[in-house]
């Protein structure tokens, strides 16, 4: 089969943030982040003899129209698209467009909101199969299986016959990950995909495991895909690390698992990189917990080539993060820190505003607390986002239930972070965006700059500050537009 597996461009305000599914932003200056999921599924279909084509018209920059020119010149026999929430009707009209023009086209749509609501977009769109759950490899694998050999269908996957609309009942997580086939780097053009984060070239993503070992926080929409914890071996990791060090010469990693495997796992990975030399040749980054960071661990950590941890602070108010099911205590944070700066980590942090019950006090905690660790050398970055509740999320169920909302909860294209998605006690949406962009000028503090400038060592610093700055301005422009 002819198996596309895409990424159309979407008209909106800027460039969106879709590939991993985890939050939407439009982007003024956008960064890509390798869809490693869905590059496995292009990898898959590819080991089982199909013509497949990687078709990221987002990383590609491409214009709508010379994408439609593409796919209507190549006739796919099979289109699968990842989707998000504040872009899921656009992805509606193009499924439709697509069966109107290729009908022989078999579309497919795949994601956190599809998981959450596979039963309206089989509604609303012409699309032929909805993949529910986070295995879109192993599924969309198997749905070609069924379209090529009458193999059964596995659970998870809603589809159309005879007219109606029918489900294999919900997906399961118990594929073995270790079965899966390397993704094919030259396949997914890999490298389209990079952040701002990264220090050595070239730099590419891995993914061990998905998603999460605590799979409990209520504003996660990867809980909604990943509810059980599973990961490929240490040792699995290890061979991918070092095919992407001889093959490509890769020099920096970043594994985007929502926090990596820790406790005797990670003991054994570190062993490995320390065993194999990899630590000598490579940096790897990674996000973790705060309550993960043990002294000894972390050094260990070091010495296998860790280099930065991205870890969500998301607020400073106990209550927020026990409503949330974070599992952490504010005390965590600054321990967390400290543990990891003095192995010679460093410190990229995640921060939320915009909470259905959080007031003004607890937001400005919040953004000092991030000011102090980066004044204090405890923190080498941040980022600040506001909070977005997810259908299919707990986060979501609740702002239904309590009429947090700002808008009607079908208004998907609204959760798309322009914007506050929620009521606040005492602040306005203006306010609470301008709290945000608060969060990101703090890059802009002199005590900040001047330790930066006394980092730089070579012209690599330099290039990589020059990237922060340039990322720092686009996300200042991003919060600029107001409902």
């Amino acid at each position: 089969m002819k198996i596309f597996v895409s990424y159309p461009p979407l008209e909106g305000k800027g460039t969106p943030l879709l590939g991993q599914n985890r939050q939407f932003q439009w982007f003024h200056n956008p960064s890509f982040i390798y869809p490693m999921v869905p590059a496995s599924a292009a990898t898959l279909l590819k080991s089982k003899g199909h013509d497949v084509t990687w078709d990221d018209g987002i990383a590609r920059k491409w214009s709508s129209d010379k994408w439609w020119e593409n796919i209507l010149a190549a006739k796919p026999d099979l289109i699968a698209m990842e989707t998000k929430t504040p872009v899921v009707k656009l992805h509606w009209k193009i499924a439709d467009r697509i069966k109107e023009e290729l009908p022989g086209t078999i579309v497919i749509l795949m994601g956190d909101h599809i998981t959450a609501f596979p039963d309206k977009t089989m509604e609303q769109c012409r699309c032929d199969y909805a993949i529910t759950g986070g295995d879109y490899d192993f599924l969309l694998a198997n749905i070609v299986d069924h379209i090529a050999n009458g193999e059964n269908l596995e659970p998870g996957i809603w589809y159309r016959e005879n007219g109606s609309v029918k489900n294999t009942g919900q997906f399961r997580l118990d594929h073995d990950l270790n079965e899966l086939p390397m993704v094919d780097r030259e396949l997914t053009d890999w490298r389209l995909y990079g952040e701002p984060l990264y220090k050595r070239e070239p730099f590419t993503y891995t993914m061990v495991g998905r998603d999460c070992p605590w799979a409990k926080c209520t504003f996660c929409s990867w809980t909604t895909l990943y509810p059980k914890f599973r990961t490929r071996t240490p040792e699995s990791l290890l061979d991918e690390i070092g095919m992407l060090i001889d093959t490509y010469g890769v020099r920096e990693i970043f594994d985007d698992t929502g926090s990596f495997p820790p406790g005797g796992w990670l003991d054994r990975f570190c062993k490995g990189m320390i065993q194999r030399g990899y630590n000598r040749k490579i940096r790897l980054s990674i996000n973790f917990r705060f309550d993960y960071l043990q002294p000894k661990r972390a050094a260990l950590m070091r010495e296998a080539g860790f280099r930065l941890m991205k870890l969500g602070l998301e607020s400073t108010s106990q209550e927020t993060l026990d409503r949330l099911d974070k599992g952490t205590e504010v005390g965590d944070i600054e321990r967390g820190c400290r543990i990891a700066k003095d192995a010679g980590l460093e410190v990229h942090l995640t921060i939320m505003v915009g909470y259905p019950w959080e007031t003004r006090a607890d937001a400005e905690r919040t953004l000092n607390l991030a000011k102090k660790l980066m004044k204090d050398g405890l923190a080498d970055m941040l980022q600040s986002t506001i909070a977005v509740p997810y259908p299919g999320t707990p986060l979501y169920r609740q702002a239904v239930e309590n009429d947090w909302l700002r808008f009607a909860p079908d208004d998907y294209e609204k959760f798309d972070m322009t914007a506050p998605v929620f009521k606040t006690p005492d602040m306005t949406p203006e306010e609470v965006v301008e709290l945000c962009n608060s969060i990101y000028r703090t890059f802009l503090q002199p005590s900040y700059i001047w330790r930066y400038i006394k980092s730089i060592r070579t012209p690599a610093d330099v290039k990589f500050i020059a990237k922060g700055a340039k990322a720092v301005v686009g996300h200042l422009m991003d919060f600029t537009k107001k409902r």
